[in-house]
């Protein structure tokens, strides 16, 4: 390979670097370990991981059941091997879920259409702003600050080579709600989408539609997001909103340390054209047989770059499987029933808290406590895996955590959680000067 690069030696390869900046000695790694011997130290590594303990972390990425019929299905070699549908007359399988999870998308979130999944909420959301671009010609985003902080970051970072400017608007600080005069006074004939979170990021559920008239007086496009599907169950369909985005990861989507999600979003068919990734129509064959295609795919791969309304190369149609199992084991009646679970579990534990915010809220809140750290590393101590302390997106709030209770808590459980927070809430003894 050197005297393929016209080199003599590895000194004359690096040889551009600075020489304060090479590493002059050995890499200090240990030597090669046989095969038995790096099983064993995997499994003391894995022998020192929490598993299995009750969790109220939510924030994004949440604690639910997973029904088996998830895995059988999804590991059949037929859709677990397959990639893409590109020839559609072998991928009939395939097409029909992709077919199923849109319509069921459809159905949750109030919207005509829906794509063939994204890879996350976060790049979901990110695409939705761009949507609102193209459509709208205009070339500003205004973004609630009760919208997941990470999912912020990942627009912010979509916008940097787009020309898009990004400004955040305010939340009230008594109910922890949008802030719609701060929405209003900084609405202007510039801004091309207004994105709001419900429930947001603090678990509060949003008026949906007012924001909604406040963006359309302005001739936005209001994109309403969603981290929490389960609430879908419950809540009101987003159906004043233009465009609709979200994570899916609570329909069966194991938490995996953050990944692989699925995204999905949802769109009014007027704005069809401008929607990212694939979609998946219901055609007839040669014969009169009902039959699926690709209808829509605006990716570079599939038309011209300058036509393409996104880059996004693939999609998460494995994972969006698993929500596809997940929403046809529960049906609507028992997506139901798991929301109100949810609602009445949060709502237990939250009777024992102190609550920041008052506004309505559907499975997470957020608590007040003094040191939230040093209250997870109590809660911890007892196997319990406690909740996220805010001050590390929002400074006004460090002493604040976001709490979840889901189908999965038990009381024994919350309550112990409720008896952590009394004990950091007691006075404690100063030591005399």
């Amino acid at each position: 390979m050197l005297a393929a690069c016209g080199l003599s030696s590895i000194e004359e390869l690096f040889a551009h670097l600075p020489p304060e900046e090479r590493l002059t000695r050995p890499l200090a790694l240990e030597s090669g370990k046989s095969e038995y011997e790096i099983i064993d130290w995997f499994r003391a590594r894995g022998a020192a991981n929490v598993t299995g303990s009750p969790c109220f972390l939510g924030a994004g990425a949440y604690y639910h059941y997973r029904p088996v019929l998830v895995d059988a299905v999804v590991s059949r070699s037929e859709f677990l091997t397959s990639y893409t549908p590109y020839q559609a007359e072998i991928s009939q399988g395939t097409l029909t879920a992709i077919f199923e999870f849109q319509t069921m998308m459809c159905q949750l979130t109030g919207m005509d259409v829906a794509n063939a999944s994204m890879y996350d909420g976060s790049t979901a959301m990110a695409e939705a702003a761009m949507m609102a671009v193209r459509i709208t010609g205009r070339k500003r985003a205004l973004v609630a600050r009760t919208v997941h902080p990470e999912y912020r970051e990942v627009l912010a970072t979509y916008a940097r080579n787009q020309g898009l400017e990004v400004v955040e608007f305010g939340y009230d600080a008594v109910s922890g709600a949008l802030d719609l005069e701060d929405l209003e006074r900084k609405l202007d004939g510039a801004t091309a989408a207004v994105i709001v979170q419900s429930p947001n990021f603090f678990g509060v559920i949003e008026d949906i539609r007012a924001a909604a008239e406040l963006a359309h007086g302005a001739g936005a496009l209001l994109v309403d997001v969603f981290t929490e599907a389960t609430a879908l169950g419950i809540i009101a369909p987003p159906s004043a909103a233009d465009i609709v985005a979200g994570e899916l990861q609570s329909f069966a989507i194991s938490p995996s340390f953050g990944g692989p999600f699925a995204g999905v979003i949802a769109t009014r068919e007027k704005y069809i054209r401008q929607i990212p990734g694939r979609l998946v129509g219901e055609t007839v064959d040669t014969r009169g047989n009902r039959a699926y295609c690709l209808t829509l795919a605006t990716r570079e791969q599939h038309i011209r770059r300058e036509k393409a309304t996104s880059n996004i190369c693939t999609n998460q149609a494995l994972v969006a499987l698993m929500a596809t199992v997940f929403m046809t084991v529960y049906g609507k009646q028992g997506l139901r029933e798991l929301a109100e679970q949810n609602l009445a579990k949060a709502h237990y534990l939250a009777g024992k808290l102190p609550l920041r915010f008052n506004g309505p809220f559907f499975n997470e809140f957020v608590a007040t406590v003094e040191d939230p750290v040093a209250l997870n590393e109590a809660l911890l101590e007892k196997k319990i895996i406690g909740g996220l302390p805010l001050g590390r997106f929002y400074p006004e709030l460090k002493n604040a955590m976001l709490l979840c209770a889901t189908e999965m808590s038990r009381r024994p459980d919350m309550d112990a959680v409720a008896e952590a927070f009394a004990s950091a809430a007691e006075p404690r003894e100063v030591e005399a000067q």
